[in-house]
């Protein structure tokens, strides 16, 4: 068994991501679906999560600070 390589199709979608997620580096996978989508392109959110993890884009977002305390519970 021979894995066969991405399409041509995928091949453009994934440089249209990486130059979108260049630009904004906050897309995850909803958002990117949803800027292709506008541009035209009949894509699901499970085909751009695979492209997205295949090409290891991670969108920054801010986590959660767990050092600090919460003002309702003072010590």
């Amino acid at each position: 068994y021979e894995p066969k390589g991405e399409t041509e199709q995928n091949l453009g979608l994934m440089r249209q991501i990486d130059e979108q997620f260049l630009e904004t580096p906050f897309f995850g996978v909803r958002q990117m679906t949803w800027h292709l989508r506008n541009d035209g392109h009949l894509v699901n959110e499970k085909r751009i999560r695979r492209l997205m993890r295949l090409m290891g884009l991670m969108p920054i977002y801010q986590k959660p600070n767990t050092s600090r305390p919460a003002k309702g519970h003072k010590t």
